[in-house]
């Protein structure tokens, strides 16, 4: 019997000992305390709301009456260009069809493409004349071609904003026009925003085109931004007397992407001018770096009765962080991996967490899941194991 449990203890420790953890790369190293840094308080605007957002990590870099109830004017067609976009995705229509004005697009008020009623417009030219002269008559024919009728379209429109999280939107109209029951918030325009640039990558291209002729009318992108700040290529302008006027922009320097949104200033020049103010302050302070891919395998956990002892784990989504400019090196990241980890295993199954913090305070959490599955093992693997388990169990007790 002696004999026996000698062979048991060194079967388990040289399985054990064999088994090592794969450490989880650090982003910096630190070898001497981490200098203070400093954030100044982000600009105050002359807005009735704004947010700016880091468009991979998600991180609110400033807001104010973000989540209050506004009018989006315009901005509203940030969503018809999502509902647009998915359809010619999904192959339900191309560019090139060719779309007939009907009286209600023709004789929409405000913002103009200038079509007339009966012409043939390619679905290609109506997208720029919504998207860069804002015509609210190239929303509603667009609309219409989409759903058969603009109602239809907006239903389509609420239904996209329900699968997007824009829990304070509701629309009523296609163009942003006023209407009680029309209505949205600046964290709900920035989702949008951002799901049509991650979405559409190639069709983003539309939001930076500085004007667009049309029937020998050529009309300039209302978005001045495009010509004062190279790094915005988007997105899209908003006003009437009760909104303001508004802006929803874009811009990316250096691998960093921010999306910023400015409703309700006094006039176009300020809308431009306080956009200005936040994209310069979130570039100025902050930085973004992608941490880990997913799918990148950055520990290996111990797995009990299975057909293999260990299995992968990793991240199921690429992690971004953004932290003040030139705190990289003062990152930390730690993991915790359940004990006691059993077969069978699911691919995806949480068996741990990744921690990251800076200077003390952690700024992210994320599940480690499974990279593979791992079947149970044989009965007598299983047996091996349970024993091996409670050796180990023993040893703990004991203190070794």
């Amino acid at each position: 019997m002696t004999k026996l449990f000698s062979i048991f203890i060194a079967l388990f420790l040289v399985t054990t000992n064999a088994w090592s953890d794969t450490p989880v790369p650090q982003p910096g190293t630190s070898v001497s305390p981490p200098m203070p840094y400093v954030i100044p308080s982000p600009p105050k605007l002359d807005a009735k709301a704004y947010l700016v957002v880091d468009f991979n990590s998600g991180a609110v870099l400033a807001d104010f009456n973000a989540n209050q109830r506004i009018e989006p004017a315009s901005l509203t067609k940030i969503m018809s260009g999502y509902v647009i976009l998915s359809e010619l995705k999904n192959g339900n229509m191309s560019l090139n069809d060719m779309v007939t004005i009907s009286p209600k697009a023709w004789k929409m008020p405000g913002s103009k493409m200038f079509i007339e009623v009966g012409q043939k417009v390619s679905v290609s030219n109506l997208i720029k004349g919504m998207v860069v002269q804002s015509g609210n008559d190239a929303t509603v024919a667009l609309a219409e071609h989409v759903a058969g009728s603009e109602g239809t379209f907006v239903e389509m429109m609420n239904k996209y904003a329900q699968v997007l999280g824009m829990t304070g939107t509701h629309f009523a109209n296609a163009t942003g026009l006023p209407n009680p029951d029309h209505y949205s918030t600046a964290v709900d325009l920035a989702k949008v925003a951002k799901a049509l640039i991650q979405k559409f990558p190639d069709d983003y291209k539309w939001y930076d085109q500085k004007k667009f002729t049309f029937n020998g009318i050529t009309q300039y992108n209302r978005n001045k931004l495009l010509w004062q700040d190279p790094s915005v290529d988007g997105l899209k302008t908003g006003h009437t007397e009760s909104a303001g006027y508004c802006l929803v922009s874009s811009a990316h320097r250096n691998g960093m992407r921010i999306v910023t949104v400015v409703v309700g200033t006094p006039s176009a020049a300020k809308r431009v001018s306080e956009s200005q103010k936040l994209i310069n302050y979130a570039f100025r302070f902050f930085e973004t770096h992608k941490l880990y891919t997913a799918d990148q395998r950055l520990h290996d956990a111990r797995v009990w009765e299975g057909k293999q002892n260990t299995v992968g784990l990793s991240l199921a989504k690429d992690l971004y962080i953004t932290i003040p400019r030139g705190q990289y090196k003062n990152l930390k990241i730690e993991t915790t991996i359940k004990s006691d980890i059993r077969a069978p295993i699911t691919k995806g199954q949480q068996l741990g967490d990744l921690h990251v913090s800076l200077n003390g305070k952690v700024i992210a959490e994320r599940p480690l899941v499974a990279t593979s599955e791992v079947e149970e093992g044989s009965f007598f693997k299983k047996i091996i194991d349970q024993i091996k388990l409670l050796f180990q169990s023993l040893l703990n007790f004991i203190g070794l």
